[in-house]
């Protein structure tokens, strides 16, 4: 069926109403518009479902919603009544639409048999995730779209371990989905005869407080905050999301005696008109909170995204403030976790870390230089998770931290993605240790540099839209395992991981090894000085991100390198 068929067919359909009709009627003469909306489905995938929000296939809308949880019902009830019975434990965050596409899911699973726990208003993802290990449920609903532009929203699905959901169970449900009607698949049963009769229930504060104490007992050295905590201070933002209650409940517990909220970010509001892009990895969404540090005399800044499963850290330096990148906080928490455990000794048998390839090598470095198992994971917490459970089915090591370069973080054993809460917590906790020490994370940063080596990274995203955009990002991949390059910004290739084939290729030699990991469609170019370049298209985004990975004996030469690198992948794009 064509993408006007399609059209036409959601334009006559009678499951839209008034409302719904008028909008799909205005674009009638807007070719381009109605392509954009129709060409395709949104794909589903381990992390569910991302998009625009609006009518249309390739839209985020209530119809969608009802067509994948139909989906989703089946796999869980394909598991047995038992399966049912445990249920599936839902949640939103702050987005315009979550709650009523929360309460749509909601709905559906009614119908279906599937006993569903529901969080009374929004909450972070982490504590979904926390909800599904606590109550023992089947599965996850997360009506969000992290942090991406407010015109976004997302539905993430979860699986009983506390992760999102396994390849072949998302493939299960993409199948499920292509091979049955959007409007007239999905079972429906009224929310609130759902609830009267039993199949709907709600959580709320019992939940928090559960949550809240594994937060706590992630503490290492409380007395390090109890030391400052007259004179230490903290502004925090949630960015109109998530994280306004429970991270600053956190940190109060922690001992933060000066918690400084940004008050016009602690608004709940899904249109963040505060900030151009809700996302804590760009600078200039923390402009009001920065003006608010100066004014209060705070040397550290919190941001949590709307979901709050990411944070971003600015760091008083001089006059001015600078972001702490997700690779350099991954490697302070990493560094400051291994001191205070063996500090306190409280450190574990078998202690280990987890990232991915496409985070800092940093992280290698300080694992061998202090005598921890290290592994390296593809992009995304489920695999971490992964990692996680083949520890725990070999009984070889307990993590002390997971985390990946866009801004995430995990700690302990009760949470199964990432977590902004507990690393918030630990964050200030740490900032805590070095305040005592009279620094800054940015004092702190410059002192593991001296210590491990300096480490530069940069991250570009190459966007290609539409229907192009899909076989632009096809036709770029190929094209770097057809012809790949010798030399990355001057530097030459030592060898070129697939980790789609599993292939390791030496330039002149071929095939040499076998990568550890394979079924990712990621290039990963090594090059002789140790620095790296990694591409590979997102998963939730029409682009493709390139990871500059560049390292050297001083700042200055890592700097110049990811410069150099990064300059080459951008010309990539020509």
């Amino acid at each position: 069926m064509s993408w006007r068929e399609t059209y036409e067919e959601w334009l006559n359909s009678p499951a839209l109403s008034e409302e719904e009709w008028n909008e799909l009627k205005a674009i009638g003469d807007d070719e381009k518009e109605m392509e954009d909306r129709f060409y395709a489905p949104l794909a589903f995938g381990t992390a569910g479902l991302r998009g625009v929000m609006g009518l249309g296939t390739n839209r985020m809308n209530i119809h969608i919603i009802r067509h994948a949880t139909q989906a989703f019902a089946e796999l869980i009830v394909s598991e047995g009544a038992e399966a049912a019975e445990k249920g599936v434990c839902i949640c939103y965050d702050c987005r315009n639409n979550s709650d009523t596409f929360a309460r749509e899911a909601a709905a559906v699973m009614a119908a279906n048999g599937v006993r569903v726990r529901l969080f009374e208003s929004l909450r972070p993802t982490p504590e979904l995730s926390f909800s599904v290990r606590y109550y023992g449920a089947q599965a996850g609903i997360n009506v969000t779209a992290s942090h991406n532009p407010k015109q976004y929203n997302g539905y993430k699905v979860y699986w009983s371990d506390g992760a999102q959901l396994p390849p072949q169970h998302a493939a299960q449900i993409a199948k499920k989905m292509e091979n049955s009607d959007v409007f007239r698949s999905p079972k429906r049963m009224d929310f609130d005869e759902a609830v009267a009769k039993g199949l709907i229930t709600y959580m709320g504060e019992e939940t928090d407080e559960a949550f809240l104490k594994e937060v706590m007992a992630m503490s290492i050295n409380r007395s390090a905050v109890e030391k400052v905590a007259d004179g230490f201070k903290i502004v925090y933002t949630p960015f109109h999301g998530c994280g306004h209650k429970l991270v600053p409940e956190a940190l109060k517990r922690l001992g933060i005696k000066h918690l400084i909220p940004v008050k016009e970010q602690m608004v709940i509001d899904g249109n963040f008109p505060t900030v151009e892009s809700p996302n804590p990895e760009n600078p200039e969404g923390f402009y009001i909170a920065v003006d608010l540090a100066r004014r209060e005399g705070s040397d550290l800044i919190i941001g949590t995204d709307p979901d709050s499963d990411r944070v971003g850290v600015m760091v008083r330096r001089g006059d001015d403030y600078i972001t702490i990148t997700g690779n350099q906080m991954g490697c302070l928490l990493l560094d400051y976790i291994i001191t205070a455990r063996r500090t306190t000794g409280t450190m574990p048998p078998n202690p280990a870390a987890i990232t991915t390839i496409v985070s800092t090598s940093m992280a290698r470095r300080i694992c061998e230089v202090n005598g921890i198992h290290f592994d390296e994971t593809f992009t995304g917490f489920k695999f971490i998770a992964e990692k996680l459970a083949e520890y725990a089915e070999n009984d070889s090591h307990q993590y002390l931290l997971g985390f990946e370069e866009s801004y995430g973080y995990m700690m302990g054993d009760y949470v199964r993605d990432k977590d902004a809460v507990t690393a918030s917590m630990m964050i200030a906790e740490m900032a805590a240790w070095y305040f005592d020490r009279g620094m800054t994370l940015a004092d702190a940063m410059d002192e593991l540099y001296a210590k491990y080596g300096f480490y530069h990274e940069t991250t570009l995203n190459l966007y290609m839209y539409g229907v192009d955009g899909l076989g632009e990002m096809r036709a770029l991949m190929e094209k770097l395992r057809r012809d790949p390059p010798t030399e990355v910004g001057g530097i030459a290739v030592a060898r070129i991981r697939d980790y789609d084939s599993g292939d390791i290729k030496v330039p002149g030699l071929g095939v040499v090894e076998k990568t550890a990991i394979s079924g990712s469609n990621v290039l990963y170019f090594d090059l002789i000085d140790g620095s790296a370049l990694v591409v590979r298209p997102s998963g939730t985004e029409p682009k493709i991100k390139m990871y500059v990975l560049a390292r050297d004996e001083t700042a200055a030469g890592a700097a110049d390198k990811a410069e150099r690198v990064a300059a080459f992948a951008r010309g990539l794009s020509k």
